[in-house]
Formats: structure tokens, sequence, C-alpha cells
């Protein structure tokens, strides 16, 4: 079966490229082709979008979560996110900052004049807010 864009209207249009669009009811949704051949949903579901599995795998890591909530309120020096974040260690608070540096979600910024350094999240960092406080929400609703 060929990969197909769904038009917000639930007619079906045979598409083959490296992007398969589907378009649900006015949203939009990108997914990565393959090129193997996959089963179509008998209802009409739009695959899972390859960059929302790449979104949840990053900010699922172990500690990520917890290291961007306490970062929400400001910009936080490396000692204080431990204190904030008690059980995670240095080792794996350094390789989580590095990480979100990387995906340009945290940015390490050195204080002129001394040797402290401070992270803070980017605007991208920012942005992840709704999503960490909804599920910091659900999260005790539902304990």
């Amino acid at each position: 079966m060929t990969p197909r864009a769904v038009a917000a209207n639930g007619t079906s249009v045979a598409a083959r490229s490296s992007i398969v669009v589907n378009v649900v009811a006015g949203t939009h949704t990108a997914a990565r082709d393959t090129g193997e051949v996959s089963r179509e949903d008998p209802h009409g579901r739009a695959p899972c979008c390859t960059l929302y599995h790449q979104a949840i795998e990053l900010v699922g890591k172990r500690w990520t979560g917890a290291i961007l909530i306490v970062m929400m309120d400001g910009p936080l020096r490396f000692s204080e996110i431990r204190v904030l974040v008690p059980e995670l260690s240095d080792r794996l608070l350094s390789e989580r900052l590095k990480e979100l540096e990387g995906e340009c979600i945290v940015e390490r910024r050195e204080q002129s004049g001394c040797t402290h350094v401070q992270y803070m999240l980017t605007e991208k960092g920012q942005a992840l807010e709704p999503a960490v406080r909804a599920l910091k929400h659900w999260a005790h609703s539902y304990r």
C-alpha cells in the first residue's frame, strides 16, 4: 500500500515522497516515509508523527522533565539545579544539560568577570512550558 495524505474533508489522496503529510480536521502532522509498506488503519487514523515521537523521547528521558520544570522559573547554576532535583547525580545532570543544549532547549551562559555558569531555557525551551506544566498537573491529579 502507498502512504496517503488525508484531506480535512476525509478524502484520500495517494502520495509518495520523503514526507507524508496528514491533514486531519485542519491540523497538520508530518511523518517520514521509510519506503516500507505499512498497514492502513481501517478507521482512517493518522500514523504517529516522527517529530512527536522524537520530542517525547527527548523530554521523557530520565530526569529531563525534572530539570526542565525547575528551569521554568528562570536561569540556574549547576549547583542550584542539583539542589532542586536532589536525587539527580552530577554526571547525569551534566549529560542531560549537554543534550538539552545540543537541542537548543537550554543555553549555557558564562557570567562575565567570574567563573560562574548559568543555564537558562531558550525560546524553544520556554515553548515547552505549557506541555511540561500540563504533564505535572496530570501527574498530581492521577497520582
